[in-house]
């Protein structure tokens, strides 16, 4: 893929441990949970920033596959990964887990996947896509929208790579980037070759675990948690990555 994706390294050795982000968001959402695992998990974490976020160049048009590839370009070819993905990066862990892009992975999570679409939430992220970077005039007022469109407002205090200066100030997001639209899930589960791990927090309105259990009936459902819960509590995620550590 002609793009660059910024790669985050933390430890070394395998097994690899792949994170990846929301819609929104950028790698150092999992700041917390990376640290926690400081001698928890025994390989190499690798923490991306996906492709129109955060230090990461945008791509000419998004779709799931080339989201996707971009992410593998930037991977050791022929090397396993297990993946851990949130929402949007959930989606691509099982994109990912297809073996259509040269990444061998043995089992992916995917935490927090919005499973059903309406046509007014298709239609505003459309509207979101077409929307002319806002500039503002402090970093603080980028940075409350960044956290704002993240779903992060009042989890986190920043994320530093959530903006850039311009002739002002502006989210480092690629408001494109919305126009991935809705993944088919049920296709993308038929297809993937991964062992598979669906989760999300108790409370997470784009999320609900009867959504979850549609697909697989043993959703993981990780009480008094929301859409972020990996932020919201790095180490309620221990069991779901000891489960990856294959």
């Amino acid at each position: 893929m002609a793009t660059d994706v910024f790669l985050a390294r933390h430890g070394s050795g395998d097994p690899a441990l792949l994170l990846l982000h929301g819609l929104g968001a950028t790698g150092e959402v999992w700041a917390g949970l990376v640290e926690s695992l400081a001698g928890r998990w025994p390989g190499e974490i690798l923490v991306p920033d996906l492709p129109g976020h955060g230090r990461s160049a945008p791509l000419p048009r998004y779709s799931f596959g080339a989201l996707a590839a971009a992410v593998a370009g930037v991977l050791e070819p022929g090397r396993r990964v297990a993946v851990l993905g949130h929402s949007l990066g959930g989606v691509l862990g099982l994109t990912l887990g297809s073996g259509w892009f040269g990444v061998p992975v043995p089992v992916v999570c995917g935490l927090g996947i919005k499973v059903r679409w309406s046509e007014p939430e298709l239609a505003k992220a459309a509207e979101l896509a077409a929307r002319p970077a806002k500039v503002f005039g402090s970093r603080e007022e980028a940075m409350e929208r960044a956290l704002k469109v993240a779903g992060l407002s009042g989890l986190v205090p920043a994320v530093d790579a959530g903006v850039v200066q311009v002739d002002g100030w502006r989210l480092s997001l690629d408001a494109a980037a919305f126009g991935v639209g809705a993944p088919d899930l049920p296709g993308l589960l038929a297809a993937c070759r991964a062992e598979v791990i669906l989760a999300a927090g108790e409370s997470d309105p784009m999320s609900p675990a009867e959504h979850l259990r549609e697909l697989r009936p043993d959703a993981v459902v990780l009480a008094g948690l929301g859409h972020n819960a990996h932020v919201e509590s790095p180490k309620a995620l221990w069991p779901l990555v000891e489960r990856l550590a294959v």
